[in-house]
């Protein structure tokens, strides 16, 4: 079996769920997937959506080339169905794989609109997930348009200071969402995007995961970020449609804050924000 090509990509957090006002944001967090296209078919584990055979589809619906015989082979650390952006990393690393292999030369937004598309295809997303994408293979965030080509979707951007540990609280499996709910919580919305802004993310990740928690009716969310903030925590916030919550605090305040998020009895896993730039694994 010969490796012909690697990429990588992060998960992410939400600040902005997409649904809401249809405009989303999202940022990298430290959390990785690294895919490996092989000369050999390789069976992938937990590909309930078969988005790789998306990846695959949409390339050569692009009319790019594509080796004789392949396989995938993916290490990933994001947890998979909990809002964190894995199928965003997934699809984006694995195009990246496959640029690299193929020598295409492909830019990070041709790669995002290549992802996008795979999403919708598999059937995974919704919104497409442009947002997402983006926060996968480039640090800071960016406030973008669902409907529009990924150069063309971006209406803000921004950076995220450094010093900050990101919490994420693991809550088992996602439950069903009804987004037909989301407008109902416009004003929240509104209100997040309004501080977004502003230049107040962590206001509004917060104003954010009230908004989406009550959309869908998750009170224990609410409960445990509103125990969050009161413990120390600077935002706290359901990531994506949940389950996760992602919960932001100081770095010097970090290891307190993680013992009280410990009682609620769900895994936490500590992290940071993505600050470099994603490069193709060579």
């Amino acid at each position: 079996m010969t490796i012909l090509g690697t990429g990588r990509a992060t998960g992410g957090i939400s600040i902005i769920h997409a649904v809401g006002l249809g405009q989303g944001c999202s940022t990298g967090i430290g959390l990785e997937t690294i895919v490996e296209l092989t000369s050999t078919p390789i069976p992938v584990e937990l590909d309930k959506h078969s988005l790789l055979e998306s990846v695959v589809i949409v390339w050569k619906n692009s009319g790019l080339p594509l080796p004789p015989s392949i396989g995938w082979k993916v290490s990933s650390s994001v947890p998979i169905g909990q809002g964190l952006k894995s199928s965003s990393a997934l699809a984006c690393a694995a195009l990246r794989a496959l640029n690299e292999a193929t020598l295409a030369g492909l830019s990070d937004s041709e790669i995002v609109d290549l992802a996008v598309a795979a999403q919708r295809h598999s059937g995974c997303t919704i919104s497409g997930s442009m947002d997402d994408c983006w926060a996968s293979i480039s640090p800071g965030w960016k406030l973008t348009v669902p409907t529009q080509s990924a150069s063309e979707s971006v209406l803000l951007t921004g950076q995220v200071e450094e010093g900050h540990t990101v919490l994420i609280i693991l809550r088992g499996d996602r439950k069903e969402i009804f987004f037909d709910k989301f407008s109902e919580q416009s004003l929240l919305f509104e209100r997040a995007l309004s501080t977004l802004a502003s230049g107040s993310i962590f206001t509004s990740m917060s104003t954010n995961g009230m908004a989406v928690a009550a959309a869908i009716g998750d009170d224990e969310a609410l409960r445990i970020c509103n125990s969050a903030i009161a413990s120390g925590a600077i935002s706290a916030g359901i990531s994506g449609s949940g389950p996760a919550i992602a919960v932001i605090a100081f770095e010097e305040d970090a290891t307190t804050l993680e013992s009280h998020l410990l009682e609620t009895g769900y895994t936490v896993l500590s992290t940071i924000f993505s600050t470099e730039e994603i490069e193709e694994v060579i």
